[in-house]
């Protein structure tokens, strides 16, 4: 009687936790949308503008017209709402659950 006859039980292997930076990539998603939205807001005013003669006087209109007929309060609502809409569809790579 002095063995036991117990055999080592194997537990299942557990698989490695992945990492995914699902933040890191919604905020450059983010800027990115933030930006695009940004420049698709003034740009029938910059066609515009390709009529004046190219020089400081273009550059200038140009920059008080970005300054005129920007509104960062509502891109930054885009792109939220973008980023947001992107994620819970899942059609934004890196942003769907696998």
């Amino acid at each position: 009687m002095g063995k036991s006859s117990k055999k080592a039980v194997r537990q299942p292997a557990r698989p490695k936790a992945q990492f995914r930076p699902r933040f890191a990539i919604g905020i450059l998603y983010l800027a990115g949308f933030f930006f695009a939205f940004a420049f698709l807001q003034i740009l029938p005013e910059l066609i515009a503008l390709l009529e004046l003669a190219p020089g400081p006087e273009q550059e200038r209109a140009a920059k008080e017209m970005a300054q005129a007929k920007s509104n960062p309060l509502l891109t930054l609502i885009l792109s939220v709402l973008a980023t947001a809409a992107g994620a819970y569809y899942e059609v934004l790579p890196g942003l769907r659950e696998s």
